[in-house]
């Protein structure tokens, strides 16, 4: 629950036990701004500030759907500097997900990593009740292969956020989202399924 702010504080506890933290990252934006309205600390900046504060093992960053309008030429620009790997929706459209979440768990090693996921990561079509909505984003069968594809991670915290049920009266995104939660739950270290 709650924006994305919730992940700064919760990466600065998790640094402070752990050391720097690998990040798998699903949203439809990267959250690396530098400030909004004058505030350096707000929804679209927990991973810049993070990056800043040496939270992250930068090599170990990977961030999956995004895509969106952009106030920059290139959005992308901070994430890669940082060594971040940002795998662009485009590049997910129409295919499985599961050679993607190969390489990403070789890339993350047995590290402690952090999984945080954004319902806006996911196309409004199956998600709409959000705050900022892009078109052009991950089914729920993609976001399932994500989450399933971290099994076997030293995933040391995860987080779901965004989830604004008042914009979806249907109540699809709750659902959408409180399961994807489930199955977080269920790639947790030490978990055992079926």
């Amino acid at each position: 629950g709650g924006d994305h702010t919730i992940t700064y504080p919760i990466l600065q506890a998790l640094a402070a036990k752990h050391g720097p933290v690998g990040l798998v990252h699903v949203d439809a934006h990267t959250d690396t701004g530098d400030s909004a309205l004058g505030e350096r600390i707000y929804h679209g900046s927990p991973f810049r500030r993070s990056a800043e504060e040496a939270l992250l093992d930068r090599g170990r960053v990977v961030q999956i759907g995004i895509r969106g309008s952009s106030y920059e030429p290139d959005p992308h620009k901070y994430c890669r500097e940082q060594g971040f790997r940002v795998v662009p929706a485009e590049e997910c459209w129409m295919k499985s997900l599961e050679p993607l979440m190969r390489e990403v768990r070789a890339q993350m090693g047995d590290r402690p990593v952090y999984l945080s996921f954004d319902i806006d990561g996911l196309d409004p079509a199956y998600a709409p009740g959000t705050g900022t909505p892009e078109i052009g984003g991950l089914t729920p069968v993609q976001a399932l292969e994500i989450i399933r594809g971290c099994k076997g991670l030293n995933i040391v915290g995860c987080d779901l956020v965004e989830v604004a049920p008042m914009y979806d009266v249907s109540g699809n995104t709750a659902l959408l989202g409180a399961n994807l939660l489930f199955e977080m739950l269920c790639v947790l270290p030490g978990v055992k399924t079926l």
